[in-house]
């Protein structure tokens, strides 16, 4: 990923509330490893039901403001749609995203099952030991970015789709 701004984060939010970019928390930038990460994706310590994730879309920033589910998936395992990585539930959550442009403010919204840490560029990093499964470990993180990729800018679509 390109390394961004705290100027371009704040610019790129596409279905925020008028002033929101303004009140996001940005995280420390200085801390992020830039060339590991698909998107930017952060919790606000002050308010834990909202999240943003921010990522290039060809040479254009977008940013999406989310809100996490209160309810909690409580027993059992699940796979969160964007790294597609099978955790405990209690570390998937929902998130939703109210739509760009007029249908968000008309309360239209999309949403998907994430790591609730919003850290799934983290995760797929964790390399597989090399077996005769994964014979080539450096191949299957590099697929697994490249699908993190991809279905991050099919939900950040979903969320432009009704902008255009």
């Amino acid at each position: 990923m390109k390394a961004m701004t705290e100027a371009e984060i704040r610019a790129s939010l596409v279905n925020a509330v008028p002033g929101e970019a303004e009140r996001m928390p940005v995280p420390g930038l200085h801390e992020v490893v830039w060339d590991d990460r698909e998107y930017l994706g952060w919790r606000d310590p002050g308010a834990l039901q909202r999240g943003y994730l921010v990522y290039w879309n060809g040479a254009e920033p977008v940013g999406i403001a989310l809100r996490a589910s209160e309810v909690r998936l409580r027993a059992g395992s699940a796979i969160c749609s964007l790294c597609n990585t099978p955790q405990p539930a209690g570390q998937v959550t929902m998130f939703s995203a109210a739509r760009a442009g007029e249908a968000g403010r008309a309360g239209n919204s999309v949403g998907t099952y994430i790591c609730a840490d919003l850290a799934c560029s983290l995760l797929i990093r964790i390399a597989p030991a090399a077996s005769e499964w994964m014979p080539q470990p450096a191949a299957t993180l590099a697929e697994r970015a490249a699908g993190l990729a991809a279905r991050v800018r099919t939900f950040g679509g979903r969320v432009l789709e009704s902008a255009a």
